[in-house]
């Protein structure tokens, strides 16, 4: 007997709810967070080449004079300090000349002491006019000869001395050793390079670029590298050096390209890439996922920096590749534009910018 009741108790309960909630306060909505990312250039308009991370000073070290290797005292990886010994050369040979030098000296000086007693006997002699004056000048050019050989020989000396102190190889500068080519026992020759030490400072990113390209790249140029240690954040470089000739073998020509910034936490050895942007006009591109349509007509969201909403950006897009697309137009290089969950936003929407990370983006323009 109850049952024909219930159809019209509940479209009355329904009512009552419906007109509890609408009491005319709305339901706070809470802010969704979004990935944010800013536009890169174009693949296609950006070419890339290996490298690896090198110090800016790599000086090859070599002893001043030849001989036998008796020590070598440090070996490839080691790090060393300004003036630290790093090999030494056998030492006899440098005492005996350092002798022999000194024994020179010693006869030169006794020389210079006989001449010069013969020169003041022969002045007294010429005072009493008992010598004519060509046999004292004979004496006086003998005295000048000893004193000229002394000046020659001692000379002589303090270059064997310092021969002596070029038997120890010393580091110019602190830093690390990049390459040893030397054993114990190995005779080499003077200026043969001995080391490779890469000083410490600021450091670099040595590059091949290929010949029938070269004109594309100048001194000065910007460039951005990117560390394999660090994927997907780029630093801003630019080309410090660039070879004049091409390397026989490779037929490339090498580049050293310099970090903007002296901080960079680069270290020897890194492997990075060098994104070196092609002339002209270049496009941007954005992630496959941040692209939606309606009506045909491609758009994107674009958060504004001062208030964190939304808005439909409509754009002009090139063909598509695997993960990006590229913009030719309607957007900007410093525009954030959401990434992920594009179908399900609004315009005006509030969101809070995240990065791929899930970690606060500081809305800010590109430097």
């Amino acid at each position: 007997m109850f049952r024909p009741a219930l159809p019209r108790v509940l479209p009355l309960t329904l009512v009552c709810l419906l007109s509890a909630c609408g009491n005319g306060e709305q339901v706070q909505q809470s802010i969704r967070p979004a990935m944010v990312v800013q536009p890169q250039p174009a693949a296609e308009a950006v070419n890339a080449y290996p490298g690896e991370v090198r110090a800016r000073l790599e000086p090859d070290l070599a002893f001043r004079i030849g001989g036998k290797v008796s020590k070598r005292l440090v070996d490839s990886g080691a790090r060393v300090k300004k003036n630290q010994p790093l090999a030494e050369l056998d030492p006899e040979d440098m005492r005996l000349q350092l002798e022999s030098a000194r024994a020179q000296v010693a006869a030169a000086e006794a020389n210079l002491k006989l001449v010069s007693s013969e020169r003041e006997r022969y002045q007294t002699l010429l005072a009493r006019q008992m010598i004519s004056r060509s046999q004292y000048d004979t004496v006086e050019n003998q005295y000048r000869a000893g004193a000229a050989r002394v000046k020659q020989i001692r000379a002589e000396f303090d270059v064997a001395n310092n021969q002596a102190g070029y038997a120890v190889l010393r580091a110019p500068a602190n830093g690390v050793i990049a390459s040893r080519r030397v054993e114990d026992g190995q005779v080499v020759a003077a200026g043969q390079t001995v080391f490779t030490l890469a000083a410490d400072g600021e450091r670099e990113v040595l590059i091949s670029l290929p010949e029938h390209a070269i004109d594309r790249f100048k001194i000065g140029q910007t460039v951005a590298v990117e560390l394999w240690s660090q994927p997907g954040q780029r630093f801003a470089g630019r080309i410090r050096e660039l070879s004049p000739a091409a390397d026989p073998q490779s037929r490339t020509f090498a580049a050293r390209v310099a970090f903007k910034d002296g901080k960079i936490p680069a270290e020897l050895g890194q492997s990075a890439r060098v994104f070196v942007q092609a002339n002209g006009e270049v496009p941007l591109s954005v992630p496959l996922s941040a692209l939606t349509a309606e009506n045909n007509q491609p758009y994107v969201w674009v958060v504004d920096p001062q208030t964190s909403t939304l808005q439909r950006r409509p754009v002009r897009i090139g063909p598509y590749t695997d993960k990006l697309v590229p913009v030719l137009a309607g957007l900007k290089d410093d525009d954030w534009v959401v990434a992920a969950g594009v179908q399900v936003l609004r315009e005006g929407q509030e969101v809070h910018p995240v990065d791929r990370a899930n970690r606060t983006v500081k809305l800010a323009a590109k430097e």
